[in-house]
């Protein structure tokens, strides 16, 4: 070993001493010298390549470039919308807030002959809720009528609004607390009412909408005559549906903007088309008579226990009607009475007429010569015809010997059958169809039946007597009272008029069309035959309960049987007659169906006549009777 080399020892130490160069890049391991560890130390990184600078004038001319692509897209967009769609676009925003309300339009008056409104239209409102706006009400510092401060959402808007509408406030809150747009909260709410409620200042979640509503102010005065309207204001029975095109008017429109919350906007595009109101129809009905008529009716309906009764009041003169009236009749404010919508029996029940239909028998045997008035005849109680078909009268009796007025003043069906026998049965059946029977009455009512006449072709032998006497032959009660109406009238058939007139808005009443009459017998078979008919308002006649002192009287009972299959037979009485006798002014016909105190009709109708009679004579000033002429005779 060389001097002053060191052992390998020491090398080595001296190797692990000194700091050692890793391979890994970027960093040295090294052994501290003190602690003789292992450590690690980053390598320091080779400096960065430093780009060139960028030219400024090219970057700046890039974005120049770049801003003014934006802006003209930006601009052109903005040309586009606010020059060439700006039109459009306002008109579809004008759109959207557009709304048409209908307005409805005022339905006509029906007025009675003195101008007595019967049926007539007034404004009236539906009041409803936006309850998904209601949440969004806010009280803020507003009290309600009590002073107390007022709630947010449905409650706040109760609190408010029950009062007026006379609600319980915890009941409206519930029903208007919701998401539901439209809620229908009261209907026909009279403008006082609405005022109150527009009052509150809650039009952005309650609106009222102006409807029509129809009334009757005379309620039950011609119900079922009048008939009524449905709830778009439709005419739906009676005068209203007959009427209709008449009285409806045309409605019209109003468009307008309004905003988000349902409010109109002030100032907004508009426009309206107004509503043409309906025209007015006058009766010939005078509500006085018409009252008369019914109180007279339902009394005696109640005392009898009839089923139904009908009482008729038509002006000689002019053929007008001053009363149709119905027992028990409805009132057409009240929709849910059903029998609202049934409209008159007066013109759609048919029935025999009963001995009623003599008369005809006994113009026909007057006119043609047949018979004279005191003609004079066996009557039996019962009578067998030629052809072998057996007749009976209404009540057993000794054989009489009447003239031909008394086979009517004690309405013999025996002697009638017997008078029957020298007029031939086409000549019944012209002077039957001459008085109105199997056809339209002229009054146009809907529901009108024509009643049944058959032609003589389809008589049988037994058909060609019955229908002398009022069988076999069906009538409605006006077709019934027509026949009276004509021998008043001096022989002359006048149809029965039930419309004086009608106006259009603002203008003048046109008086209805009226056909001309027609003669059916002579003035002289009349004059005749009204004297016969006072023989059956006389002491021996079959209607003394029709006299009316210091008037002559003359008329016709009637007591026809009703016969349906299953079921008892039951009748239909009545009473028709004219007054004064000596110059007839007035025909009233009372028809009650089914009476169970007494079948007969002088016994339950003709009372009924007398009241109602002598109201209308006395109403319109009639003079009382000449002395009547000696009475015919009735026996021989």
């Amino acid at each position: 070993m060389r001097q002053g080399a060191r052992p390998a020892s020491a090398r080595d130490a001296a190797a692990t001493g000194r700091t050692r160069q890793a391979r890994t890049p970027g960093r040295a391991t090294a052994v501290s010298r003190s602690t003789g560890t292992l450590e690690r130390t980053r390598a320091p990184r080779p400096p960065r390549r430093v780009p060139a600078p960028a030219n400024p004038v090219r970057r700046q001319r890039w974005l120049t470039v770049l801003a003014a692509v934006v802006v003209t897209i930006f601009v052109g967009r903005l040309v586009q919308v606010q020059v060439f769609e700006a039109p459009g676009l306002a008109a579809q925003a004008r759109d959207g807030r557009m709304t048409t309300v209908n307005v409805p339009a005022h339905r006509g008056d029906i007025t009675d002959r003195n101008g007595v409104v019967l049926a007539t239209s007034v404004d009236r409102y539906t009041i409803s809720a936006d309850p998904w706006a209601i949440q969004k009400f806010r009280g803020g510092s507003r009290t309600d009528a009590a002073g107390s401060p007022v709630a947010d959402g449905a409650l706040g808007v109760a609190q408010l609004l029950a009062p007026v509408l006379g609600r319980d406030r915890a009941e409206l809150a519930a029903q208007i607390n919701g998401d539901s747009r439209y809620v229908v909260l009261a209907r026909n709410v009279e403008p006082d009412k609405q005022r109150e409620i527009s009052a509150l200042r809650l039009a952005a979640v309650i609106r009222t909408e102006l409807v029509s509503q129809r009334v009757y102010p005379q309620k039950t005065i011609a119900g079922p005559l009048l008939g009524f309207v449905d709830a778009d204001q439709v005419g739906q029975g009676g005068l209203e549906r007959a009427f209709d095109d008449l009285l409806a008017g045309q409605a019209g429109s109003e468009t307008f903007e309004r905003s988000l919350d349902g409010v109109r906007i002030p100032g907004g595009q508009s426009m309206s088309t107004p509503a043409v109101p309906g025209g007015d129809v006058q009766l010939t009905i005078d509500s006085e008579v018409q009252w008369k008529a019914q109180s007279s009716l339902d009394d005696m309906v109640r005392r009898s226990g009839a089923a139904f009764g009908i009482a008729l009041v038509v002006d000689l003169q002019t053929g007008e009607m001053l009363a149709i009236a119905d027992s028990g009749s409805v009132d057409p404010n009240d929709r849910s009475n059903a029998d609202v919508a049934r409209g008159s029996r007066a013109v759609q029940d048919i029935f025999d007429p009963g001995s009623t239909a003599k008369v005809i028998t006994m113009a026909a045997a007057l006119e043609t010569g047949a018979w004279a008035v005191d003609s004079q005849f066996t009557v039996p109680f019962r009578f067998t015809t030629p052809n072998g078909q057996s007749f009976r009268d209404s009540h057993d009796h000794p054989t009489w010997n009447l003239t031909l007025a008394g086979i009517l003043a004690r309405s013999s069906n025996t002697g009638t059958v017997q008078v029957a026998e020298k007029i031939p049965p086409q000549v019944q059946y012209d002077f039957m169809h001459k008085f109105g029977f199997g056809q339209p009455t002229g009054l146009n009512l809907p529901g009108e039946s024509n009643g049944i006449l058959h032609p003589v072709d389809r008589w049988d032998g037994r058909t060609r007597y019955a229908v002398t006497f009022g069988q076999g032959v069906s009538v409605n009660a006006v077709q019934a009272l027509d026949v009276f109406s004509t021998v008043g009238n001096g022989g002359v058939n006048v149809p029965p008029v039930l419309v004086k007139g009608t106006r259009v808005p603002g203008g003048e009443l046109v008086p209805t069309a009226r056909a001309a009459g027609t003669r059916v017998i002579s003035a002289e078979t009349s004059t005749t035959l009204l004297h016969m008919m006072e023989e059956v308002t006389g002491e021996d006649g079959t209607a003394a309960s029709a006299q009316i002192p210091g008037y002559r009287v003359a008329g016709k009972t009637g007591t026809a049987q009703i016969i349906m299959p299953g079921k008892a037979t039951t009748y239909m009485s009545s009473f028709v007659g004219v007054a004064p006798a000596d110059a007839p002014r007035f025909a009233v016909g009372v028809f009650l169906k089914s009476p169970r105190t007494s079948i007969y009709g002088g016994v339950v109708a003709a009372p009924v006549f007398r009241d109602v009679m002598s109201f209308v004579l006395q109403k319109e000033g009639v003079p009382p009777s000449a002395p009547a002429p000696d009475p015919l005779p009735l026996t021989w």
